[in-house]
């Protein structure tokens, strides 16, 4: 099976309210594995077999950063409890953390 080409691979944010979709997070090149959102709800993080973490704004979808240094697929993100950091397992048998800057 062929993998769809760049930012044909979103993350939706959808309201649980209305059942209509609030964002689309593009960008991933790859299978997304998993997503967390800020402490705040204001960011997204995804991560994916193409070896990134992605940050996006939660309501418009729109790209905050991409966090590139992993050699295998992403496994798991999450947030630390102020918001400022974001850790990232791998199959690398790595875990990173990123600061938000």
């Amino acid at each position: 099976m062929a993998l769809p080409s760049g930012d044909k691979i979103p993350v939706r944010v959808w309201d649980l309210a209305t059942g209509a979709a609030r964002s689309t997070l593009k960008g991933h090149t790859s299978y997304v594995t998993c997503v967390a959102f800020s402490p705040d709800g204001r960011l997204v993080a995804s991560g994916s077999y193409d070896k990134t973490v992605r940050l996006c704004d939660s309501a418009t979808g729109a790209a905050h950063s991409t966090l590139k240094g992993h050699t295998k697929y992403v496994t798991c993100v999450a947030f630390s409890p102020d918001g400022k950091l974001v850790a990232s397992g791998s199959g690398d048998k790595t875990v990173r953390l990123w600061e938000e800057k």
